[in-house]
Protein backbone atom coordinates (compact mmCIF):
# COMPACT_ATOMS: atom_id res chain seq x y z
CA UNK A 1 0.00 0.00 0.00
CA UNK A 2 1.38 3.21 -0.97
CA UNK A 3 1.94 5.55 1.88
CA UNK A 4 -0.20 9.25 1.20
CA UNK A 5 2.10 12.10 0.74
CA UNK A 6 1.67 15.09 2.73
CA UNK A 7 -0.43 18.36 0.93
CA UNK A 8 1.72 20.43 2.88
CA UNK A 9 5.25 20.82 3.70
CA UNK A 10 5.34 23.57 5.91
CA UNK A 11 2.38 24.58 8.04
CA UNK A 12 2.25 26.74 11.11
CA UNK A 13 -0.50 25.21 13.53
CA UNK A 14 -2.16 27.85 16.23
CA UNK A 15 -3.37 25.85 19.32
CA UNK A 16 -5.58 28.31 22.10
CA UNK A 17 -4.40 27.84 25.76
CA UNK A 18 -7.61 26.43 26.17
CA UNK A 19 -6.79 23.27 24.55
CA UNK A 20 -4.50 22.22 26.84
CA UNK A 21 -7.13 22.41 29.89
CA UNK A 22 -9.05 19.62 29.00
CA UNK A 23 -11.56 19.38 31.79
CA UNK A 24 -10.41 21.32 34.22
CA UNK A 25 -10.93 24.76 35.42
CA UNK A 26 -7.18 26.72 34.53
CA UNK A 27 -3.73 24.92 33.94
CA UNK A 28 -2.33 22.00 32.12
CA UNK A 29 -3.96 18.50 31.46
CA UNK A 30 -1.02 16.04 31.43
CA UNK A 31 -3.46 13.84 29.54
CA UNK A 32 -4.29 16.34 27.05
CA UNK A 33 -0.85 17.80 26.54
CA UNK A 34 0.45 14.01 26.40
CA UNK A 35 -2.50 13.35 23.58
CA UNK A 36 -1.70 16.94 21.72
CA UNK A 37 2.00 15.98 21.60
CA UNK A 38 1.11 12.83 19.93
CA UNK A 39 -0.97 13.81 17.18
CA UNK A 40 1.86 16.50 16.29
CA UNK A 41 4.11 13.72 16.52
CA UNK A 42 1.95 11.72 13.89
CA UNK A 43 2.40 14.58 11.52
CA UNK A 44 6.38 15.23 12.06
CA UNK A 45 6.83 11.62 11.28
CA UNK A 46 5.39 12.03 7.98
CA UNK A 47 8.71 14.83 7.00
CA UNK A 48 6.30 17.87 7.45
CA UNK A 49 7.63 21.10 8.97
CA UNK A 50 5.53 22.32 11.75
CA UNK A 51 5.84 26.23 13.44
CA UNK A 52 3.31 26.24 16.34
CA UNK A 53 1.76 29.15 18.11
CA UNK A 54 -0.04 28.62 20.92
CA UNK A 55 -2.16 30.69 23.95
CA UNK A 56 -2.29 31.52 27.30
CA UNK A 57 -5.63 31.30 28.05
CA UNK A 58 -5.74 28.68 30.26
CA UNK A 59 -3.52 30.86 32.05
CA UNK A 60 -3.68 34.26 31.81
CA UNK A 61 -5.69 36.49 29.29
CA UNK A 62 -4.91 40.02 29.01
CA UNK A 63 -8.65 40.68 27.62
CA UNK A 64 -10.09 40.14 31.15
CA UNK A 65 -7.25 43.42 32.57
CA UNK A 66 -10.27 45.27 34.11
CA UNK A 67 -11.05 42.11 36.02
CA UNK A 68 -7.50 42.33 37.99
CA UNK A 69 -7.32 46.10 38.62
CA UNK A 70 -4.97 46.76 35.88
CA UNK A 71 -4.16 48.19 32.59
CA UNK A 72 -4.85 46.33 28.99
CA UNK A 73 -0.61 46.46 28.34
CA UNK A 74 0.35 45.19 31.82
CA UNK A 75 -2.29 42.34 31.62
CA UNK A 76 -1.10 41.84 28.00
CA UNK A 77 2.31 41.00 28.91
CA UNK A 78 1.47 38.54 31.50
CA UNK A 79 -0.40 36.84 28.67
CA UNK A 80 2.49 36.89 26.67
CA UNK A 81 4.34 35.30 29.28
CA UNK A 82 1.24 32.90 29.78
CA UNK A 83 2.37 31.74 26.54
CA UNK A 84 5.70 30.85 26.62
CA UNK A 85 4.69 28.79 29.94
CA UNK A 86 2.55 26.41 27.53
CA UNK A 87 5.38 26.17 24.72
CA UNK A 88 7.85 25.00 27.42
CA UNK A 89 4.96 22.64 28.42
CA UNK A 90 4.04 21.33 24.42
CA UNK A 91 7.86 21.33 23.94
CA UNK A 92 8.95 19.36 26.87
CA UNK A 93 6.00 16.75 25.67
CA UNK A 94 6.97 16.61 22.01
CA UNK A 95 10.60 16.13 23.14
CA UNK A 96 9.94 13.40 25.45
CA UNK A 97 8.50 11.81 22.16
CA UNK A 98 11.43 11.97 20.39
CA UNK A 99 10.57 14.98 18.20
CA UNK A 100 13.48 17.79 18.58
CA UNK A 101 12.04 20.97 19.97
CA UNK A 102 12.53 24.64 19.85
CA UNK A 103 11.18 27.33 22.15
CA UNK A 104 11.28 30.80 20.63
CA UNK A 105 9.90 33.97 22.29
CA UNK A 106 8.84 37.62 21.03
CA UNK A 107 10.08 38.31 24.45
CA UNK A 108 13.90 38.10 25.13
CA UNK A 109 14.36 35.42 28.00
CA UNK A 110 17.57 33.75 27.46
CA UNK A 111 17.65 31.63 29.69
CA UNK A 112 14.46 29.86 28.65
CA UNK A 113 14.07 30.26 25.29
CA UNK A 114 15.62 31.79 22.30
CA UNK A 115 15.10 35.15 20.92
CA UNK A 116 12.51 35.35 17.79
CA UNK A 117 14.99 35.74 14.97
CA UNK A 118 13.10 34.87 11.70
CA UNK A 119 16.28 33.37 9.34
CA UNK A 120 17.05 30.72 12.69
CA UNK A 121 13.07 29.85 12.91
CA UNK A 122 13.65 28.99 9.28
CA UNK A 123 16.75 26.98 9.84
CA UNK A 124 15.18 25.42 12.63
CA UNK A 125 12.46 23.93 10.57
CA UNK A 126 14.75 22.87 7.65
CA UNK A 127 16.83 20.70 10.03
CA UNK A 128 13.30 18.87 11.18
CA UNK A 129 13.28 20.47 14.01
CA UNK A 130 9.14 21.68 15.97
CA UNK A 131 9.09 25.87 16.19
CA UNK A 132 6.98 26.87 18.92
CA UNK A 133 6.94 30.15 18.92
CA UNK A 134 5.81 32.32 22.77
CA UNK A 135 4.96 35.95 23.45
CA UNK A 136 2.88 36.55 20.83
CA UNK A 137 4.10 39.19 18.26
CA UNK A 138 5.68 40.68 21.83
CA UNK A 139 3.61 43.45 21.48
CA UNK A 140 0.09 44.86 23.17
CA UNK A 141 -3.56 44.48 22.13
CA UNK A 142 -2.46 41.64 19.46
CA UNK A 143 -3.76 38.35 19.41
CA UNK A 144 -2.12 35.08 19.58
CA UNK A 145 -4.48 34.58 16.22
CA UNK A 146 -3.00 38.00 14.93
CA UNK A 147 1.13 36.26 16.14
CA UNK A 148 0.42 33.11 14.15
CA UNK A 149 -0.80 34.18 10.88
CA UNK A 150 2.13 36.95 10.93
CA UNK A 151 4.44 33.69 11.93
CA UNK A 152 3.22 31.76 8.85
CA UNK A 153 3.96 34.49 6.73
CA UNK A 154 7.48 35.45 8.14
CA UNK A 155 8.61 31.28 7.73
CA UNK A 156 6.69 30.64 4.52
CA UNK A 157 4.15 28.22 6.19
CA UNK A 158 2.08 27.06 3.21
CA UNK A 159 -1.31 27.02 5.33
CA UNK A 160 -2.55 28.40 8.27
CA UNK A 161 -4.06 25.92 10.89
CA UNK A 162 -6.55 26.87 13.58
CA UNK A 163 -7.72 24.43 15.75
CA UNK A 164 -10.41 24.93 17.91
CA UNK A 165 -13.01 22.95 20.05
CA UNK A 166 -15.73 22.90 17.32
CA UNK A 167 -15.76 20.90 13.78
CA UNK A 168 -14.90 24.34 11.82
CA UNK A 169 -16.37 28.01 11.21
CA UNK A 170 -20.22 28.20 12.48
CA UNK A 171 -22.59 31.23 12.15
CA UNK A 172 -22.77 30.75 15.55
CA UNK A 173 -21.39 29.21 18.68
CA UNK A 174 -22.92 25.34 18.08
CA UNK A 175 -22.62 24.46 21.30
CA UNK A 176 -24.83 27.36 22.06
CA UNK A 177 -26.87 27.27 19.00
CA UNK A 178 -28.16 24.44 17.85
CA UNK A 179 -28.96 25.56 14.33
CA UNK A 180 -25.74 27.05 13.76
CA UNK A 181 -24.85 27.08 10.12
CA UNK A 182 -21.84 25.21 9.55
CA UNK A 183 -19.50 27.20 6.35
CA UNK A 184 -17.06 24.25 4.58
CA UNK A 185 -15.67 26.98 2.70
CA UNK A 186 -15.43 30.51 2.75
CA UNK A 187 -13.65 33.10 0.79
CA UNK A 188 -11.68 35.82 3.35
CA UNK A 189 -14.24 38.78 2.54
CA UNK A 190 -17.18 36.74 3.25
CA UNK A 191 -15.37 35.46 6.50
CA UNK A 192 -14.71 39.47 7.53
CA UNK A 193 -18.18 40.37 6.43
CA UNK A 194 -19.65 37.89 8.74
CA UNK A 195 -17.59 38.92 11.40
CA UNK A 196 -17.53 35.64 12.48
CA UNK A 197 -15.90 35.07 15.99
CA UNK A 198 -13.56 31.84 15.68
CA UNK A 199 -10.80 34.10 14.40
CA UNK A 200 -9.31 37.24 15.15
CA UNK A 201 -10.17 39.65 12.65
CA UNK A 202 -6.99 40.93 11.93
CA UNK A 203 -5.29 37.70 11.70
CA UNK A 204 -8.21 36.77 8.67
CA UNK A 205 -6.95 40.59 6.88
CA UNK A 206 -3.63 39.21 7.81
CA UNK A 207 -3.82 36.52 5.41
CA UNK A 208 -5.78 38.13 2.69
CA UNK A 209 -3.26 40.33 2.29
CA UNK A 210 -0.55 37.18 1.57
CA UNK A 211 -3.12 34.40 -0.09
CA UNK A 212 -2.49 32.52 2.75
CA UNK A 213 -5.46 29.71 3.43
CA UNK A 214 -6.54 28.84 6.92
CA UNK A 215 -8.13 25.98 7.59
CA UNK A 216 -10.11 25.87 11.47
CA UNK A 217 -10.88 22.62 12.16
CA UNK A 218 -11.42 20.87 15.61
CA UNK A 219 -8.19 19.17 17.65
CA UNK A 220 -10.60 16.86 19.68
CA UNK A 221 -10.99 14.50 16.71
CA UNK A 222 -8.37 12.62 17.00
CA UNK A 223 -5.96 12.56 13.89
CA UNK A 224 -7.84 15.39 13.04
CA UNK A 225 -3.88 17.81 12.38
CA UNK A 226 -2.54 14.26 10.27
CA UNK A 227 -6.04 14.55 7.94
CA UNK A 228 -5.80 18.30 7.38
CA UNK A 229 -1.88 18.08 6.70
CA UNK A 230 -2.74 15.21 4.12
CA UNK A 231 -5.25 16.97 2.24
CA UNK A 232 -8.19 15.67 3.81
CA UNK A 233 -11.91 17.66 3.79
CA UNK A 234 -11.83 18.23 7.22
CA UNK A 235 -13.35 21.53 9.05
CA UNK A 236 -13.64 24.85 7.37
CA UNK A 237 -11.51 25.97 4.72
CA UNK A 238 -10.59 30.27 4.26
CA UNK A 239 -8.84 31.27 1.32
CA UNK A 240 -9.34 33.61 -2.01
CA UNK A 241 -11.72 32.02 -3.52
CA UNK A 242 -14.85 29.55 -3.12
CA UNK A 243 -14.51 26.06 -3.66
Amino acid sequence: MSVKRPRFKRILLKLSGEALMGNKPYGVDPSVLKTVAEEIQLVHDLGVEIGIVIGGGNIFRGLHASDYGMGRVAADHMGMLATVMNAIALGEALSQRGAEARIMSAIEMNKVAEPYIRQKAVTHLRRGRVVLFGAGTGNPYFSTDTAAALRAMEINAEVLLKATKVDGVYSADPEKVSSAQFFPTLTYQEFLKKNLQVLDLTAVALAMGQNLPIVVFNLRRKGNIKRVTLGQKVGTTISGRSR
